[in-house]
């Protein structure tokens, strides 16, 4: 996973967030690109992501958020209203008291009308509320809804590592690595946006127009990875052309070619029925010339 931080100095949970999200670095990890304390303006609103990832099949809005008080028991999330453990209400500070989910909710459905505005409005955008306890705390989350978008989870690395495994494993790829390029340009975050060759290691999808790239720090890194592409691309093309042996024009299948819209059965009995013929001719070709060999 790549994580590229704006800012550092955010508040405990981001901490936890990019400490987590920097170890996964192994094989079988999540793969893709996180940027922390990102930002979009949105119908005239400020919204302010604590994190956004990009998997090659999903992109994520993580809202990450503390716990104040150590807490046991079981925490009830509903889809509206105050958040409790027990009789306890949760106090969450800022943004007109709005719960966490309320601002994930928030977030995330401008940045799918945002990317939707923009022709990328297929792609589903997820909700992930990050709960970080303090340490101690014995908490289970009980989720007063159903909706495979939006997840609260607590703070456990291993909880955020198998959600990500699991949308990994439901998607297609459908991101690419222009589709990356182009959000990172139109959130202004075009100084953190990494190399193609390091979003195509990753398992973003290509081809690559380096044209994106302009403009940022990696700039010289695409075009060199653009410069090399051409450069295999041409040596394939000079080894194919080398092996590769012209048909004459006697040939079966220029004589009767496939035509992709449609399947005709004639076409392919005439192909078989010449290619017969030619090795009727060829074999009756070696057996005229043994047997005058023979016969001297």
């Amino acid at each position: 996973m790549l994580v590229r931080v704006q800012n550092a100095a955010g508040t405990h949970a981001e901490k936890v967030l990019i400490d987590w999200l920097r170890t996964w670095k192994g094989a079988t990890d999540p793969k893709g690109v996180a940027t922390v304390n990102c930002s979009l303006f949105h119908n005239n609103q400020l919204h302010p992501f604590d994190a956004v990832v990009w998997t090659p099949t999903s992109c994520v809005v993580i809202e990450a958020e503390s716990l104040n008080e150590k807490m046991d028991g079981e925490l009830e999330v509903p889809i509206n209203g105050p958040w409790r453990v027990g009789d306890k209400i949760i106090p969450f500070d800022g943004a007109g008291q709005k719960t966490p989910l309320d601002k994930s909710r928030d977030h995330t459905f401008a940045l799918q009308n945002w990317l939707a505005e923009r022709g990328l409005g297929q792609r589903v955008i997820h909700g992930i509320v990050l709960v970080v306890p303090p340490p101690g705390s014995n908490l289970r989350v009980r989720q007063l809804w159903s909706d495979p978008s939006f997840q609260v989870l607590l703070g456990d690395e291993r909880a955020l590592r198998d959600h990500f495994t699991a949308l990994l494993s439901r998607g297609r790829p459908q991101w690419s690595a222009n589709d990356v390029a182009w959000a990172f340009r139109g959130l202004g975050i075009l100084p953190y946006l990494p190399a193609p060759q390091d979003l195509i290691n990753e398992g973003f999808l290509g081809p690559v127009d380096v044209s994106l790239w302009h403009g940022g720090p990696q700039q010289a890194q695409a075009e060199a990875f653009a410069e090399e592409q051409a450069r295999l691309e041409l040596e394939h093309g000079r080894s194919g052309r080398a092996l590769a042996i012209p048909a004459p024009w006697f040939s079966p299948w220029k004589l009767y070619p496939r035509r992709s819209d449609r399947i005709e059965v004639g076409r392919g009995f005439m192909r078989i029925m010449l290619s017969l013929g030619f090795i009727v001719a060829t074999l009756w070709a070696i057996w005229f010339f043994l047997a005058m060999v023979a016969s001297l």
